[in-house]
Parts: structure tokens; C-alpha cells; sequence
């Protein structure tokens, strides 16, 4: 494989999703070193002394350790779908926050010690500026999606997926076409494949288009 940045990711993580999407849709083509969270590999710390996905390590040897900068160098290259036009960086804050904080805390409150529906509760109440705003256009940007729909999204597909049956039921009809546009899309699609976890060694695995 010709050299081409290196990306370590992991699968189920709402920020190696965006990541991957970003880097898709830039046709920026990496190695995808999946990696498996219980038994991490010791060059991903080597690579960034955080150890968590996504890390994208370019040509050059610069290391890229958020996934929002990852987006963002990614499309600085190519923006064929002009996301950059609509990077809310205030909307992006209070999901990657506030709505991160009580995501976590609704979804595991055993590991927190929380009280997982008063956190439910609060993490709903932060989706309905984004119903306001999916009313008016269809992408939370403007008519077609953009870096903060695609910076979002995971979040509020794994918010969703905690009680499907209860999310159905709440009035969010426009948010709840919206993830559902986001998860059957051919984007999501093609950036969710299972690949086994990389180790030193493992034949490289080219991600991209």
C-alpha cells in the first residue's frame, strides 16, 4: 500500500463515526487500524499519549487526536458537499458538552451513579432546538446536511438506540426523520463495516474512496 495517512478507529465510537464520515466524503483515503477498546495497541498510545479513537496520523508524521480537527483538516482538503459552510461550532459545543454529559449518564448510570431517567429527561430537553431547526430546513444548517449534522448524528443515534420504543413516542418528528435519513444513508452505510481488530503485523486495510 503506497503511504497514506494512518487512522486508528473504532467502530461503535460516536467520534470515530464522524471522523470516518468526514474523511469519506473528502475522499481522503487512510489504513484503518481498527481498535479493540478491552486490549488497546500499544502504538496508539505511541501515537498520542490520550489512546483514544479516532487518531489520525498523517504523511508527515503529524498526529490529529480530535475528531472534530480530524473532520475538519479532512475537508480542508476537499469539501466536494461544501460542509464547512455549515460548521456551527456553538451547536457542536453543547452536543460534544452538555448533551454528551447526560447521554453518558442515561445510558450507563450504573457506571455513574446516576439517576439515568432525570438524565434522560435533560439530554431530550437539549434535542428540541434541534426539532426547531429540522422544521425550518431540512439539515440543521440548511437544506442539505453539513458538518455539524454529521458532527451531531452519532450522538443522537446512540441517545436513540438506548430505549428505540421510547424515543419513537416522543414529539421530535422532524429530528426523528432526520436520524433516520442519517442512519439509512449510503454515507453511514459505507463507513460502518466490521473489520478485525488491528495488531502489529496485520495485513493494512485501505478506507476511502
Amino acid at each position: 500500500m503506497s503511504k497514506i495517512p494512518t487512522l486508528y478507529s473504532f467502530r461503535r465510537c460516536p467520534y470515530a463515526m464522524r471522523a470516518r464520515m468526514a474523511l469519506w466524503v473528502a475522499g481522503t483515503a487512510v489504513e484503518l487500524r481498527e481498535v479493540k477498546l478491552a486490549a488497546k495497541p500499544p502504538e496508539l498510545a505511541q501515537a498520542s499519549p490520550k489512546a483514544t479513537v479516532p487518531v489520525l496520523v498523517l504523511d508527515d508524521g503529524t498526529v490529529v487526536d480530535e475528531s472534530l480537527a480530524i473532520m475538519r483538516w479532512a475537508l480542508a482538503q476537499h469539501d466536494p458537499e461544501h460542509w464547512l459552510a455549515g460548521d456551527d461550532a456553538a451547536l457542536i459545543a453543547v452536543n460534544d458538552g452538555a448533551f454528551k454529559h447526560h447521554l453518558d449518564r442515561a445510558k450507563y448510570p450504573g457506571r455513574y451513579e446516576a439517576d439515568g431517567i432525570d438524565h434522560r429527561a435533560e439530554a431530550l430537553a437539549l434535542l428540541h432546538p434541534l426539532e426547531a431547526r429540522l422544521e425550518r430546513a431540512s439539515c440543521l444548517c440548511g437544506p442539505a446536511r453539513s458538518l455539524t449534522d454529521i458532527a451531531l448524528f452519532p450522538f443522537i443515534r446512540q441517545f436513540a438506540h438506548i430505549d428505540r420504543a421510547w424515543f419513537a413516542a416522543q414529539p421530535l418528528p422532524w429530528l426523528q426523520d432526520w436520524l433516520e435519513h442519517h442512519i439509512t444513508s449510503p454515507l453511514f452505510a459505507a463507513v460502518m463495516p466490521k473489520y478485525a481488530p488491528w495488531a502489529a503485523g496485520s495485513p493494512p486495510i485501505r478506507f476511502g474512496r
